[in-house]
């Protein structure tokens, strides 16, 4: 029996397993990448879901994240602007919907948001969800209390990201003003309150191959419902701006990694695809079902219509909800 069958007939890799996926020989990659799609094929077919970002507030983070364009501890020249009004982020859902997305993520920068800021937020989702009732909402606002969740569950926010980032061991390199607990306990707030929880990883910080394992075993762990696997795009001005440890092949490894340990849930190749698989692209989709459209947060993504070309090139299939390709139902 194949490993792929066997992951979906309920075995559960063991640590080693998994970090001799991370060292298959790149000869056997296609065998791998197989694997992986077996098992991706199985929970979601060839579907692909489509995510976009609305950088909602930039720059001024008070926070080091080594990674990040947007700290005030880099020097990135990024845009800095307080959070954008409720029509801009209505106006961003329309957009998604133009664009057939099924995830519309609005996005803060600092560590946490006001009460102030979450009201802003939460008016707006109200709002977009009565224009557009089957768009999904996702919140990334940094680390959050009880209160403020609550009140993100009752306007209508399905989705909550806040990722772990890299693993417990290494979490000190890349940032020092919050702590690995901080991250797993704002997941776990929105857990409790009922909104499905979003947390992926960056690779490509310095971590180990066994710390990409403990990242994909942790959020197993933390029963994560989508898990976006960033590669890291290095920004110069950043403390991380000269890292450059990934090749296309080792980037599928790690996107088999997390599709056999993490079988059942939302796999998203996310930020720093286009810069680390390059012309390989197309077989992260064998492995992951969700893809960002769009540009990041301070990092330009590829046109539109590449990615569209890609799933369809593939074969495979965009995941739409119902309304989207309804014209009537999107506002100029």
């Amino acid at each position: 029996m194949t490993l792929g069958q066997r992951v979906i007939d309920g075995y559960v890799l063991t640590k080693e397993e998994a970090l001799n996926i991370l060292h298959t020989e790149d000869k056997e990659l296609l065998t791998l990448i197989n694997e992986a799609y077996h098992v991706r094929y199985h929970y979601y077919q060839n579907k692909v879901k489509l995510n976009m970002i609305l950088n909602a507030k930039s720059g001024l983070c008070a926070e080091d994240c080594g990674y990040c364009g947007q700290s005030v501890k880099a020097n990135t020249g990024c845009s800095q602007y307080a959070l954008v009004d409720e029509q801009q982020l209505v106006k961003g859902a329309g957009a998604a919907v133009e664009h057939r997305i099924g995830t519309y993520c609005i996005v803060m920068s600092g560590r946490k948001p006001t009460n102030r800021e979450v009201d802003r937020v939460t008016n707006a989702v109200e709002t977009i969800k009565e224009k557009y009732p089957t768009l999904k909402i996702c919140a990334c606002l940094g680390l959050t209390n009880d209160e403020q969740a609550k009140k993100l569950k009752a306007a209508g926010v399905d989705r909550y990201n806040h990722n772990i980032n890299t693993s417990e061991r290494y979490h000190d390199e890349v940032v020092s003003t919050h702590s690995y607990q901080d991250r797993v306990n704002t997941i776990e707030i929105m857990k409790n309150n009922h909104i499905s929880p979003c947390s992926g990883v960056i690779c490509g910080m310095g971590e180990t191959d066994e710390d990409i394992v403990n990242m994909a075993f942790a959020l197993k762990e933390i029963n994560a419902d989508s898990i976006p696997v960033n590669f890291l795009h290095a920004i110069k001005g950043t403390k991380f701006e000269d890292k450059d440890e990934l090749t296309p092949n080792k980037c599928l490894k790690i996107l088999a990694l997390f599709r056999l340990v993490n079988p059942t849930k939302e796999i998203r190749v996310s930020g720093g695809r286009e810069v680390n698989l390059r012309s390989l692209q197309p077989l992260s989709l064998y492995m992951a079902n969700s893809i960002f459209v769009g540009d990041y947060l301070v990092t330009n993504g590829q046109p539109n219509e590449e990615d569209y070309q890609m799933i369809q090139d593939l074969g495979f299939e965009i995941e739409t909800n119902a309304f989207t390709n309804d014209p009537s139902l999107i506002e100029s």
